[in-house]
């Protein structure tokens, strides 16, 4: 019997995949199982007998990686769930920064009650007038779940678009128009562009990677969306190249005090997930993802460990070991299952950074002397006995 808690509301719809097998738990200190949205963690005291934490979503800022996988708890988000979602409210936002059809409802709003709006509009509508996006120019940086469909819906609009992602996937590859021009160089989107759309994980190398510089080699007039991470645009220098008339409009899902209410800035207030379907998805993917580790070791969307999947288990037993990446692990753990008259009928190993995982199926049952046993190699995180 696992519990689980959530530290946030999850859609009922994936909570109810749990089963007879789970409960929801008001205490997270018995929880083995933790969902979360946009809770902070970071000050969080976590659970010994925590197992693993699924975040509701892509983005894992809210988390502390490290920490938890230092205390061999698994981390899992739900990349894809909602991207479309996502990818909606990018066109809305590319809509709103072409033409000023905020100004046109303010204006509406301001003269409802007058008997002439509707004669008075047709005068007033010119100071509203804005451009269409068919035959644009858009630029797609990063291209996973939603640059690829940012990038295949702009492609029906009429718009000639350029992905640029040079650690693109080979699933998001299959999954790309081939009406987009994938480039190797992101300048190229800088120079061509009349629309630049960020779509990659807030990483070092990427923080404020739209930057003066950027902005610098880009065409007058040109609109950038921002709906990954705020952090992602210096947003400094975006209000600076507003003022010079390089940027006409800066998009951004991301509310603070530097661009809200600021000219030439559209700020949303993060719904760019916000939609009762992304909710759904993201809800039941990530409940799949914590049975999959739960009832069988398997990992898939870890962002602190690596994924690794032996399916079900068909042996008498199998054992799950969380542990550092360091040489001559698993050399000792099969010392230990030797020592212990154990034969390990499969063995599979993965590693990702500091950070690795061993699933280990034996011919029987695991004694308590082998798992302790185990616990007691420098290196290991924690073990776990999944059957």
């Amino acid at each position: 019997m696992y519990q689980y808690y959530c530290l946030n509301p999850i859609a009922g719809v994936g909570l109810d995949l749990f089963g007879e097998d789970y409960t929801k738990t008001e205490e997270m200190n018995d929880a083995q199982a933790v969902l979360v949205r946009s809770a902070a963690m970071h000050e969080m005291e976590l659970p010994e007998g925590l197992e693993a934490v699924a975040r509701a979503g892509a983005g894992v800022n809210n988390i502390p990686l490290e920490k938890c996988a230092d205390q061999g708890i698994v981390v899992f988000n739900t990349p894809g769930a909602n991207a479309n979602g996502v990818k909606e409210l990018v066109f809305a936002g590319m809509l709103l920064a072409s033409r000023d059809i905020t100004g046109g409802i303010n204006w509406v709003l301001e003269h409802k009650d007058s008997e002439t709006v509707g004669k008075d509009a047709e005068k007033a509508k010119k100071a509203f007038a804005g451009c269409e996006i068919c035959g644009k120019k858009l630029g797609v940086i990063g291209l996973g779940a939603i640059g690829v469909k940012v990038a295949n819906a702009a492609t029906h609009l009429g718009m000639e678009v350029y992905g640029y992602d040079p650690y693109i996937s080979v699933n998001a590859a299959w999954n790309l128009s081939r009406s987009v021009k994938h480039i190797n160089n992101v300048e190229d989107i800088y120079q061509e562009c009349d629309y630049i759309t960020i779509h990659v994980p807030l990483l070092d190398a990427t923080r404020k990677m739209l930057n003066q510089e950027a902005f610098a080699m880009m065409k007058d007039g040109v609109v950038i969306l921002n709906f990954a991470r705020d952090l992602l645009v210096d947003e400094e220098a975006v209000l600076h190249a507003i003022g010079e008339g390089k940027v006409k409009k800066y998009v951004s899902d991301f509310p603070n005090s530097t661009t809200a209410g600021k000219e030439g800035c559209i700020v949303i207030p993060h719904l760019g997930a916000s939609t009762a379907e992304s909710e759904d998805n993201c809800a039941v993917m990530a409940v799949k993802e914590l049975k999959e580790y739960l009832e069988h070791g398997n990992i898939h969307n870890s962002v602190n460990f690596p994924n690794c999947d032996m399916g079900v288990c068909t042996a008498a037993g199998r054992v799950a070991v969380l542990h550092k990446n360091v040489k001559g692990l698993i050399g000792k753990y099969t010392a230990v299952m030797g020592n212990n008259n154990i034969n390990i009928s499969d063995l599979t190993n993965k590693s990702k950074g500091n950070y690795a995982y061993s699933l280990l199926d034996i011919d029987s049952p695991v004694t308590e002397a082998a798992v302790e046993q185990l616990k007691e190699i420098e290196g290991v995180l924690k073990v776990r006995i999944i059957k």
